[in-house]
């Protein structure tokens, strides 16, 4: 790593890719391979960006995101670090504060927790203490929310908590599109990005574009995507919940409801103008989150529409997130515990009028 700085990237690349003409064939890649990809890219682009933390190097990373890195740049720019996050997020701050671009990968995100202080205080306030003197780029990612039979300790979003801070930029990518471009976006920006990853997540494929593919390919930071258009009902969701949302799109349009998906992408900044302008069109919100419901993700979608476009609404807003527990081990309960696509269609029908009268039901 000390190595490193001696060195000074000659170019400054663009916060996102320019206009450029591609063929519009696609090829699948996983989730996994466009982080990987991503970061070999940004490495290979400037001698400032480094990997640090638990096993990323010799083991190739807990999930193989690294593969290939350590033989390729070499212990200087991928470290391995102790069992310390407190410790190796403190060094990446150090670092950033000194020019670098530290990626500091967390085993999960539950990790985080034992360095929050170096995320919160060291690296997230430091631009605006110094009067914008002290820039930190540094990037924290790893995997966040539930995954399968780990338990209440291991299976946290943590989405909410980082997106409160000022001073922080989070991010959570969906597709191998979002993790690519995101992730290039996260490297490049000037300033912290808790990075937001879904275990479940690494091992899906999804069709890549050529554009996607090019080494200078970037997603602008704020920005969602509408992964699907519609009429009826708008529903916002990130990570995982966007292919869930999507699912339940396909049953809804069975019933004749035209529901627009949005992949928020970017959980701060939210791109409320996008949220906005769709609910203003369907005249109904439904929010889907993994996280718990309180002070959540889908409480400030709500809070938004309901300051910028109350009048638009022709139904109470929606709000679908994790039960207001901790996690269950058993996987009866686990399943429980987090939503489900019915739970989505059940909310979208009741939000156009749709739902079936309980003594129908019963």
């Amino acid at each position: 790593m000390f190595g490193v700085i001696k060195h000074k990237a000659q170019s400054i690349r663009p916060a996102f890719s320019a206009i450029r003409h591609f063929s519009s064939a696609a090829k699948e890649i996983t989730v996994r391979e466009a982080l990987n990809t991503a970061l070999d890219e940004e490495m290979s682009a400037d001698p400032k960006v480094f990997l640090m933390g638990e096993e990323v190097g010799e083991y190739q990373g807990a999930y193989k995101i690294s593969k290939g890195l350590l033989e390729k740049y070499g212990p200087e720019r991928v470290l391995d670090t102790p069992i310390t996050e407190a410790g190796f997020a403190g060094i990446g701050v150090g670092a950033a504060y000194y020019g670098l671009r530290p990626v500091v990968e967390f085993m999960t995100f539950n990790f985080s927790m034992q360095a929050i202080d170096h995320i919160i205080n060291s690296a997230a306030k430091s631009n605006y203490m110094s009067a914008g003197q002290i820039s930190v780029p540094i990037v924290f990612r790893g995997p966040n929310g539930a995954a399968a039979g780990v338990g209440a300790q291991h299976s946290q979003c943590y989405a909410s908590w980082y997106a409160s801070c000022p001073g922080l930029k989070v991010l959570s990518p969906y597709s191998s599109e979002d993790a690519r471009g995101l992730l290039k976006a996260a490297i490049r920006d000037p300033d912290p990005v808790v990075f937001l990853e879904n275990e479940l997540l690494y091992g899906e494929s999804f069709p890549v574009s050529a554009e996607a593919l090019d080494s200078s390919f970037c997603l602008p930071i704020g920005k969602a995507k509408i992964e699907r258009e519609g009429k009826d009902v708008t529903i916002t969701a990130y990570s995982k919940m966007v292919g869930y949302a999507l699912k339940a799109a396909e049953t809804l349009a069975k019933e004749g409801i035209s529901a627009e998906v949005i992949n928020l992408r970017s959980i701060r900044p939210l791109d409320r103008s996008t949220i906005n302008a769709s609910v203003r069109k369907t005249n109904r919100l439904v929010t889907v989150e993994e996280g718990f419901p309180q002070h959540g993700v889908g409480a400030e979608i709500c809070t938004s529409v309901i300051e910028e476009s109350f009048g638009y609404l022709d139904a109470p807003v929606e709000r679908i997130a994790g039960a207001d527990v901790p996690m269950p081990y058993a996987a009866n309960l686990e399943r429980l515990a987090v939503p489900q696509i019915e739970d989505i269609v059940r909310a979208a029908k009741r939000a156009c009028h749709r739902s079936v009268p309980l003594a129908a039901a019963a």
